[in-house]
């Protein structure tokens, strides 16, 4: 087959996050992400991290004018059809990304607001959480926090167990600017997993997926990255958000565990030939 050098190839998602050396959450699983759903994922590192399958020991935030640069370069290049954002690495990262994504206000930005790992070790402070607030969640698209990180963005801490704050959770932060939030069940306590896409007019749609056994080390990242790449293929928010799901839990019930900690999720289970026999 020949390809016409005029060809436009597939679409550009601009990822800014931290590398995780075990490929399980992080760039990595944005990278994997965009590429199983057909995107060419280009990415800013934002940070490095010292993390196995378990947790996350140490975060070295990169110096936020190089993070700014690295974005620059890429983006004189090449034109991008949607951002994404995981973890930012500092409160000076932040300001620096915010002000970058907003020379391009027709891209849509996709944030998953990363607050803490599967084993609870901090990803992000109070401060950061403010900037995020203050400098990006006014430029979001859609944020897709689980219940716990939507509670803490939206700083109402309330019964974690009342399911009828997390509407309120997503009022709030429908209210400081962002189009629309998606609220995952992953951290809930219920028989299925319902994840519920919130607009400035309401609920526009609620999806139930089986709850898989055992516990995921990037579930997070390859949903928001799914949900850019169905963005950056021209995809409305509704369908965008179902087709994520869908691949973020065939990866999930696909995932495979290659250390004591976390199953690391199977972002490219389309390609496995037994696991495509089964399905």
């Amino acid at each position: 087959m020949t390809i016409s050098r005029n060809d436009p190839g597939p679409p550009l998602v601009l990822v800014f996050a931290a590398s995780d050396p075990t490929g399980g959450a992080g760039v990595q699983a944005d990278i994997m992400t965009l590429s199983g759903m057909g995107c060419h994922p280009l990415t800013v590192i934002t940070a490095l991290t010292v993390q196995d399958t378990a947790g996350v020991e140490e975060v070295l935030a990169i110096d936020a004018d190089f993070v700014a640069e690295q974005a620059r370069a890429v983006l004189e290049d090449m034109p991008v059809q949607a951002f994404k954002l995981g973890v930012l690495g500092s409160v000076d990262n932040i300001a620096a990304i915010a002000e970058i994504i907003s020379d391009y206000p027709h891209v849509p930005v996709i944030v998953d607001p990363v607050v803490a790992s599967g084993r609870g070790d901090e990803l992000a402070s109070e401060a950061m959480l403010a900037a995020l607030r203050e400098l990006i969640l006014p430029q979001a698209t859609v944020i897709t926090p689980n219940t716990m990180e939507a509670r803490r963005l939206a700083d109402l801490h309330r019964d974690e167990h009342d399911e009828r704050s997390l509407y309120d959770c997503a009022v709030q932060l429908l209210s400081s600017g962002c189009e629309h939030v998606l609220i995952t069940g992953s951290h809930a306590h219920t028989p299925q997993v319902i994840n519920t896409l919130y607009g400035r007019g309401g609920v526009i749609r609620a999806d139930t997926w089986e709850r898989l056994p055992g516990s995921y080390h990037g579930s997070g990242c390859t949903l928001a990255s799914a949900v850019a790449a169905a963005l950056a293929h021209g995809m409305d928010m509704s369908a965008a958000v179902h087709e994520a799901q869908s691949f973020t839990w065939k990866t999930l019930a696909a995932a495979f565990r290659p250390g004591m900690g976390q199953h690391i999720p199977d972002r490219f289970f389309w390609s496995r030939p037994s696991l495509v026999d089964e399905g």
